[in-house]
């Protein structure tokens, strides 16, 4: 693709790596036959190549609309378009200039600015989202059930007493996870403490800064990714083996700690390193630490839902399938298996419309063959999904923990 970037943009870092993106872009529109929102929708604004050229017109022109806005509002960072594209653009780093640029030049309406602060002010912080669904509990009768699935589980599980194992990890909490599901993290806990694995949690470690990040405030997403760095910095200095996650949003997001800090001269370093030590909790399990399961779940029909993360993010796909079948469970095909279910961060509350269509979409695809269980591998589409299904959600390392 031909590009004429302004001066404005063209002799900065983020505008030459916007050109250098725009210029692998070949027009083929592949990416389209893949695209969630373009598929619903029917709009090339509304698809990854619509989108690339509405982001070249704010490059060169330096103009923005509330139009154009609302197209990469829409977009849902789902990657789809990266796993189909046979030119290799990286639409999902386009995205995040062509937003964070937009929405320096356009403001707002007042109610949405209102929202969109609340969201970032809240969800990041753990204590925050346990005061906030601990206050609705007391109107848990009259919650409509979406609301009712967010409200905190009951801890069932108990923490593995400490042992000093040979192999160290740190982990990352996360954020809304540890207020409404805790036992995927205590479950993640015992199933590595029965691999020989010690997990290190941090409790200076805040927020990986994925959600300020994908809300165009990547100035509070640093923030959150140097206070990270500094807490977990010492542990690493003492040779920890991976630093890990039970949700994929957050394992994709500390990998890119590293490009997203390459131009800070005191954290380049070690937010490297940090992207070279992030795994997701999938890339750390072995099928020789699993022995073949006569467990409560062995036997039963599983609907596998891979995270957009996952599969088209960190590019593990097949791997947390090949597990579950391994410990005894049936894993059913999937329909469609490649598409967003809709969740994608703060997209459910932001685009609640064209969220729920297509969490119907995906609900339909994986109840089609009556599972037991529906399994995910990150808090966001568990929650999302939990909201409508017909039968139970779970973490898929919940499935792995008697």
């Amino acid at each position: 693709m031909q590009t004429k970037i302004s001066d404005q943009y063209i002799n900065t870092s983020l505008g030459k790596h916007a050109d250098d993106i725009l210029r692998r872009c070949v027009h083929c529109g592949f990416c389209n036959a893949t695209c969630p929102t373009y598929q619903l929708l029917g709009d090339e604004l509304d698809g990854p190549r619509g989108r690339i050229y509405q982001i070249k017109e704010v490059l060169e022109t330096q103009q923005a609309s509330a139009k154009t806005q609302l197209h990469l509002d829409r977009c849902l960072t789902c990657l789809n378009c990266e796993t189909t594209c046979p030119s290799g653009v990286k639409y999902g780093q386009l995205l995040d200039i062509g937003r964070k640029i937009v929405d320096g030049k356009r403001k707002r309406p007042l109610k949405e600015s209102i929202l969109r602060t609340a969201i970032a002010n809240i969800v990041p912080y753990t204590q925050r989202v346990r005061f906030l669904l601990n206050s609705l509990k007391r109107f848990k009768w009259i919650l409509p059930k979406s609301l009712r699935d967010y409200l905190p589980e009951k801890q069932g599980l108990a923490e593995p007493n400490a042992k000093n194992h040979k192999r160290k990890m740190l982990m990352l909490d996360g954020c809304v996870q540890p207020a409404v599901a805790p036992n995927i993290n205590i479950a993640l806990m015992i199933l590595l403490d029965k691999m020989g694995v010690s997990i290190i949690r941090v409790n200076s470690a805040v927020c990986c800064g994925a959600l300020s990040h994908h809300l165009s405030d990547h100035n509070k997403a640093q923030v959150f990714m140097r206070k990270n760095i500094d807490a977990w910095w010492p542990y690493i200095e003492n040779d920890v083996e991976s630093i890990i996650t039970s949700a994929s949003a957050c394992s994709l997001f500390l990998k890119d700690y590293e490009r997203l800090l390459v131009d800070d001269s005191e954290y380049a370093h070690k937010a490297k390193r940090i992207s070279a030590l992030s795994k997701d909790v999938s890339e750390v399990i072995d099928f020789d630490d699993l022995p073949v399961s006569t467990g409560q779940y062995s036997g039963k029909n599983i609907a596998f839902h891979s995270p957009c993360t996952l599969q088209h993010g960190l590019g593990v796909k097949g791997r947390v399938e090949s597990l579950l079948s391994h410990m005894g469970m049936n894993l059913l095909p999937i329909k469609d298996a490649h598409l967003c279910c809709g969740a994608a961060g703060t997209y459910s509350i932001l685009h609640k419309e064209l969220s729920q269509a297509l969490r119907t979409n995906k609900l339909n695809s994986l109840q089609y063959a009556s599972p037991d269980i529906i399994a995910t591998a990150n808090i966001g589409c568990l929650l999302h999904l939990k909201g409508a299904s017909n039968v139970p959600v779970k973490h898929w390392i919940e499935l792995l923990v008697d």
